[in-house]
């Protein structure tokens, strides 16, 4: 018997995995260079998925030192710990260690703006409260040189209690101090508690007489600020019987007529003013490229007239620069599919590899150049700081129509596609504007309508001038507009019905532009990719197979020998079960103007509403290498029994509205349930818009038919 083989692995080679040592809580406000200091600090050792039960993002790194290992989770940006959305509440419980599934922190990195300490300054003093160890990463400290800020970074450290480390994310400078006191945190001293406020600090202390287990005077202190909200629910059940009667007792003392949250941020910004007097100086500095373009779009009419050239450019970039990309994937796809059938010959098993496999995992594919595309753009103007602009800009349009001038960016986005318009959404903080923007996101007019359109029109609208336009071109831009009013009407309803509620406070900050960082740009679009990949991909693969397999059987036996492959396709087609599907639904479509032929059409569309014109192909035996022209005349001479024409004018102006209306995308369906979270919002936005698209079609049809 052969004596097995041995390796020896040198020890100075072997790895014991070890436990990470503490969980480091990265909190900031918006646009406070946090991500790209998160990024900077963990690199690529990044984990990116959900919180339990919520939509919003998870981003977890970790920092790794000599000896040590540091769990990085950086927190959605935030003004201040009321929580007034799902991201701050969220934040709130992450920091007091009530988030399922996250550590407890053992510490708080503050990310501190230097550029803007009037606002980040009222933040960290809540963070300081929370008597948990505590570094403050003082951020943009080269941009803050440039425009004459001078920070006095002792005095600060002095004044918070806490350690201030001035670096500079972009360069790296001043990252491996910072590395250090992270890797240490837990030797850190607590900061002391700064009685700024000392008669809410007294009534939180009355209060906790009442509480069945330990609470922090800042978890106390913020319900009675903000009252029995979502986010302080738990902490109340811990103050034992009678607790809201003695919170209202406590904040009719405390504030009297004044509204809480106002005289919080009255007291607060006292103590940041006296603050910023001791520790900030400002010297002559010039005018910066950053400052004047920042003073030039901050007015109404050149920051409306940017917005919409900004908004030009992405939407032709991802509509435009996506599409060579997106026919080489359909070329590969296509090529690929043909070497199976090469090879293997026409059978089943061939059919289902290269018309259900590669074409289920090409439809998947051929979306990420708009999806990298977009988010690329999204991704530079937000840390630019444009995106925030963008916001401000349109906030006041957008409330006329119940919702948030963050929506603006995922409904134009969404004319390219709606998947990408739908990950877009996340940038809006309101849960029930973000919802909103999502349900209205699918009636943009999106890529996928576009073959649908234009051999339709092509077809049956006549190339005639309506004064210097073409008549074909206004029908284009009609359905165009038409999916743009229904999403606005759709939102409105929605914001005055199911997702009735008052409107969060708009709290924004519009920073100076600034250089965006490569590696965090990367890094975010690689993430975005893998969750595209990894969720939508694989419901869309799985109905792409189950729509091979209806459409390839049962094989028919009566096709004749005789006839050509095209002929043979309609007639098989035919006799599938997506055929039979197709004459079996028939009557639920005959008002509509529809037979078997373009039914079975429109339900093979819904996964891809863009399938549909392949599958005409086929039934009216044209094939899928057929050019369109060829099509167009199949359909015009397409005749009923009686000899009357199949496509009228009115059953395509019906037709053109279904397909304007209804949804019929599985990866739109994959995408809204992951950013809901849900499977109710996905069931009610495809019920919803294909009755719309239903009886749209049907008013046509009989209308016009009248």
């Amino acid at each position: 018997m052969t004596k097995p083989s041995e390796t020896r692995i040198p020890a100075s080679e072997i790895t014991v995995a070890k436990r990470k040592d503490a969980t480091v809580a990265v909190v900031g406000n918006p646009n406070s260079g946090k991500s790209t200091l998160f990024n900077r600090l963990t690199g690529l050792k990044q984990r990116i998925g959900n919180y339990p039960g919520v939509t919003v993002e998870r981003h977890v790194g970790f920092l790794r030192t000599d000896d040590k290992l540091i769990e990085l989770v950086d927190l959605p940006g935030t003004h201040s710990l009321s929580a007034h959305s799902l991201e701050e509440e969220l934040t709130v419980d992450v920091i007091y260690g009530r988030m399922q599934g996250t550590s407890e922190p053992a510490g708080i990195l503050a990310v501190l703006d230097a550029t803007n300490l009037y606002q980040g300054l009222f933040l960290v003093q809540q963070l300081v409260e929370l008597e948990l160890p505590t570094v403050v990463a003082l951020t943009m400290t080269d941009a803050a040189d440039k425009s004459g800020i001078l920070v006095d970074t002792a005095e600060l450290s002095a004044m918070l209690g806490v350690p201030v480390y001035p670096v500079v994310a972009t360069t790296g400078a001043g990252l491996d101090m910072l590395r250090r006191a992270l890797a240490d945190i837990r030797e850190l001293t607590p900061p002391r508690r700064v009685r700024i406020w000392p008669e809410l600090t007294e009534a939180a202390e009355q209060l906790a007489e009442g509480s069945s287990e330990p609470l922090r005077f800042a978890e106390l202190e913020r319900v009675l600020i903000d009252g029995p909200t979502d986010a302080n629910a738990g902490t109340i059940a811990k103050l034992g019987e009678g607790a809201a009667a003695r919170i209202d007792d406590a904040r009719r003392t405390l504030f009297d007529d004044e509204p809480p949250i106002a005289r919080d941020a009255r007291v607060r910004y006292a103590w940041v003013r006296d603050a910023l007097h001791k520790v900030q100086k400002s010297a002559p500095a010039y005018a910066s490229w950053r400052t004047r373009l920042t003073d030039f779009l901050n007015r109404p009419v050149p920051g409306t007239i940017g917005l919409f050239l900004v908004m030009a450019i992405v939407f032709q970039a991802v509509f435009a620069w996506a599409t060579p990309l997106m026919d080489v994937i359909d070329g590969a796809t296509a090529a690929l599919a043909a070497s199976v059938f090469e090879r293997l010959g026409d059978t089943a098993f061939s059919s289902l590899i290269a018309d259900g496999v590669i074409a289920g995992v090409g439809s998947v594919i051929i979306f990420l150049p708009q999806i990298l595309i977009l988010f690329l753009f999204i991704i530079l103007l937000e840390d630019s700081g444009y995106l925030a602009r963008a916001a401000y800009l349109m906030d006041r349009t957008m409330s006329s129509v119940g919702l948030s001038g963050q929506s603006i960016i995922p409904m134009i986005s969404s004319f390219a596609c709606a998947v990408p318009g739908i990950m877009a959404t996340r940038v809006i903080p309101n849960r029930r504007d973000r919802i909103a923007t999502i349900l209205a996101a699918p009636f943009m007019t999106c890529s996928a309508r576009l073959p649908v359109y234009a051999l339709l029109i092509a077809a049956f609208v006549p190339a005639t001038k309506v004064g210097i336009l073409n008549l074909q071109g206004l029908v284009l831009f009609g359905l165009y507009l038409f999916g743009i009013v229904m999403g606005i009407l759709t939102a409105f309803l929605m914001r005055k019905t199911t997702l009735r509620g008052p409107k969060p406070p708009f709290a924004l900050m519009l920073p100076e532009f600034r250089r965006p960082n490569l590696q965090t740009v990367g890094i975010q679009l690689l993430s975005r990719a893998k969750i595209f990949l990894r969720r939508a991909g694989t419901v869309i693969f799985a109905v792409a197979v189950i729509i091979w397999a209806l459409a390839y059987f049962p094989r028919s036996d009566e096709i004749p020998a005789n006839v050509d492959e095209n002929t043979a396709a309609a007639m098989q087609m035919e006799q599938s079960w997506l055929g039979r599907a197709g004459k079996f639904v028939e009557p639920v479509f005959e008002p509509l103007g529809w037979d078997w032929r373009v039914s079975s059409a429109v339900i093979a569309s819904f996964p891809a509403r863009e399938v549909v014109v392949a599958v005409l192909g086929t039934v009216y035996a044209v094939g899928d290498d057929a050019d369109e022209a060829t099509l167009s005349s199949r359909l015009k001479s397409a005749k009923r029994p009686d000899g009357s024409p199949m496509f009228t004018l009115p059953m395509v102006i019906g037709l053109l509205i279904f397909y304007a209306l209804c949804l019929q995308c599985v990866a739109t369906l994959a995408i809204i349930r992951r950013e809901t979270n849900t499977w109710r919002w996905p069931v009610f936005a495809w019920t919803y818009m294909t009755a719309l698209g239903y009886v749209g079609a049907l008013l046509a049809y009989q209308l016009g038919s009248a």
